[in-house]
């Protein structure tokens, strides 16, 4: 049942199923018939409904805060007593590209201090992870910035800027990335995700048509399909994924470069838990002494 209260959760917070469904990775129907057993197992209905729209009702309204602390109670149960808060579980949500690198210097530090600290990394794409942060299934999030605004009992702490470039070939001739990119296959960040809807923008602000043939939301296959020959990328210049195959070249994109922003998202400090301010020093800490990414 904890499914279909985060999932109610969901659709008070954005309006819509449909909305809800987009912001927590399942469809309409799917987000209908969480809501219709919710439903059946209170005994009431949650929504007026008309037509294609939902309004919440009054038992909605009463039950919307209920839902809430339960959630932020089976969130909780992991957790130790505070009296061994040294020895307590920190959750944390982080994208690939930052376990190996960012997060790992950052919890070599936290765990000198606290060795008895248990730790759970989730993995996830940045949307479903500031969604399970929202639902308090995890204690913080190491993400991309969202290229939205924030929920306003959400904090957003930058980390590193890392700058997109046009990767391609070493045996493709030229040297101009705009010919490059227009004249042969583009091998597309997926637009589903924080990091390709920002290669997206660039495209239409530069006023650029591409050539599409494979768009996927990995970067190291971005990088490896581009070792291949199979076309050009724009891709953000990652720690994880540095040096680059000796296959491949980077091209500058000089006053446009733009930069994909990675950093910590938590709850607003009085509803996070102490242990998360600390992981968040330790991670600026490992962010200032990152080396400026090299291609």
């Amino acid at each position: 049942m904890i499914n279909e209260l985060r999932t109610f959760i969901a659709v008070c917070r954005h309006g819509t199923f449909a909305a809800a469904g987009e912001r927590i990775g399942l469809t309409q129907s799917a987000v209908s018939s969480q809501i219709k057993r919710l439903e059946e197992a209170l005994g009431f209905e949650l929504f007026d409904r008309t037509g294609r729209s939902a309004t919440l009702n009054a038992a909605g309204e009463t039950t919307l805060g209920r839902a809430e602390e339960i959630c932020a109670l089976y969130a909780k149960l992991g957790e130790l007593p505070e009296d061994a808060a040294r020895g307590g579980l920190l959750r944390i949500g982080a994208i690939a590209s930052t376990q190996s690198t960012l997060l790992a210097r950052a919890l070599a530090s936290l765990r000198k201090e606290l060795p008895q600290l248990r730790v759970h990394v989730s993995p996830g794409v940045s949307m479903r992870l500031m969604d399970d942060l929202d639902a308090g299934v995890i204690d913080a999030a190491v993400i991309i910035r969202p290229p939205f605004g924030l929920l306003p009992d959400l904090a957003w702490q930058s980390l590193v800027h890392e700058p997109y470039v046009l990767i391609a070939p070493k045996k493709m001739p030229g040297k101009d990335w705009r010919t490059l990119i227009q004249e042969h296959p583009f091998l597309r960040y997926d637009r589903a995700s924080f990091g390709g809807r920002m290669v997206e923008r660039f495209l239409r602000r530069e006023g650029i048509v591409v050539n599409d043939s494979i768009e996927l939301d990995e970067i190291p296959g971005l990088i490896h399909m581009t070792s291949k020959g199979l076309g050009v990328a724009l891709v953000p210049l990652v720690e994880a994924h540095l040096p680059l195959p000796a296959s491949v070249r980077v091209l500058s994109l000089g006053e446009l470069t733009f930069y994909r922003e990675v950093g910590l998202l938590q709850r607003k400090p009085r509803a996070s838990p102490p242990i998360v301010g600390r992981l968040a020093q330790c991670l600026q800490e490992a962010a200032e002494a990152t080396e400026a990414p090299r291609g």
